[in-house]
């Protein structure tokens, strides 16, 4: 599930996220009169993830970037058809949450499998766990009472830079060269993200700690 907190600086622009935001929570009210649960579209966002690992593996990448879309727009969709639903669980939160990270691991995969024996293989490597790192930090701070969204590369900014790295890659016809910057963007950023959610929590430890006059 994707979604915006005007805490601290993002990729994205706000403006930018707000109107994606916004059409997609009006696209979500008729997904809500046809009775569709959150929790399929968070399944179906799973299937889409897993296709695109599929067609980067096969190097379909046209193929890859339509089900990059598609994993991108369900990945919005189900937060917002739950809450408009009035069905959001503490079960669909973790059922989301879970899958996305299964969904991250088969693009990453799909990558891989493309590049095959390739230094960037490492890259890789460090560009899931900093996505996993990024979750984590978030989940475990707030399950210490500590509220954690802030982030410069949170997975809305992940799916987005995918999707531009894959359209361009086809534009140009340089596959290699842009997947690469994109993956070393990735592993760069999304770690300092991970890093950046630990030093907000110790701020606001510290500042707690901090004796008023």
């Amino acid at each position: 599930m994707v979604s915006y907190e005007n805490k601290g600086f993002r990729l994205l622009p706000r403006k930018l996220i707000i109107f994606i935001l916004e059409v997609f929570d009006r696209f979500s009210l008729f997904l809500v009169r046809l009775k569709l649960s959150p929790n399929l579209l968070s399944f179906l966002g799973l299937l889409a993830g897993l296709l695109v690992g599929l067609f980067f593996a096969l190097g379909s990448w046209g193929w890859a970037l339509v089900f990059l879309v598609f994993c991108g727009m369900l990945d919005i969709l189900d937060g917002k058809v739950a809450t408009n639903s009035n069905r959001r669980t503490v079960f669909g939160a973790i059922f989301d949450s879970s899958l996305d990270r299964y969904s991250e691991f088969a693009i990453y995969l799909g990558l891989g499998f493309y590049f095959g024996p390739h230094w960037v293989l490492w890259v890789l490597a460090l560009a899931f766990l900093g996505s996993t790192m990024v979750s984590y930090t978030k989940a475990r701070a707030e399950s210490l009472g500590v509220s954690c969204q802030l982030g410069i590369m949170q997975r809305a900014e992940r799916m987005v830079l995918l999707i531009i790295g894959t359209l361009l890659s086809l534009i140009l016809g340089n596959r290699d060269t842009v997947m690469i910057a994109v993956i070393i963007i990735l592993a760069v950023v999304s770690n300092l993200t991970a890093i950046q959610r630990i030093a907000h929590v110790y701020r606001v430890e510290k500042k707690k700690a901090t004796p008023r006059d």
